[in-house]
């Protein structure tokens, strides 16, 4: 720290003082930081509540079910046989939506498959009208972070 005692020029008029004060800022920070310390805790805390618990139950496959898988390239299948464009898709789906009781559609990606073939699946089946539409995965064997 430094003091300034007097002018340099050893007069009685005082000069000013060029140094800027920084003890007020400091003293403004830690208060407001110590304010934050405080605050965050209290923020942080919820109404609490029983979340459901999940369990996976396999999926009963109907014959009425209809599965769509998506390669890792984006080709399209519906039950198997290949679908050449989205439109082909949407008229599938429509095709298979005035059915009475409307089929599920259970699509299956590959796990390398770009998420935007996934969405165009997913769009065509919704332009369709198809409402149950699930997708299948392999179960979790309990080890994280390995492939078998």
């Amino acid at each position: 720290m430094s003091m300034n005692v007097g002018s340099p020029s050893g007069g009685d008029a005082p000069s000013m003082m060029a140094t800027i004060n920084t003890t007020p800022l400091v003293d403004v920070m830690l208060v407001l930081l110590i304010i934050f310390l405080i605050t965050i805790p209290v923020i942080t805390r919820t109404v609490k509540v029983d979340l459901p618990k999940a369990v996976n139950i396999p999926t009963q496959t109907k014959p009425e079910n209809i599965t769509v898988a998506v390669s890792k390239t984006g080709v399209i299948f519906w039950n198997d046989r290949q679908i050449t464009n989205l439109n082909d898709l949407i008229n599938q789906v429509k095709g298979a939506a005035v059915h009475k009781p409307q089929p599920e559609i259970h699509i299956r990606a590959d796990a390398g498959a770009r998420f935007e073939f996934v969405g165009r699946v997913l769009y065509g089946i919704q332009r369709g009208g198809i409402v149950k539409v699930g997708f299948l995965t392999e179960p979790d064997h309990g080890i994280r972070g390995s492939r078998h």
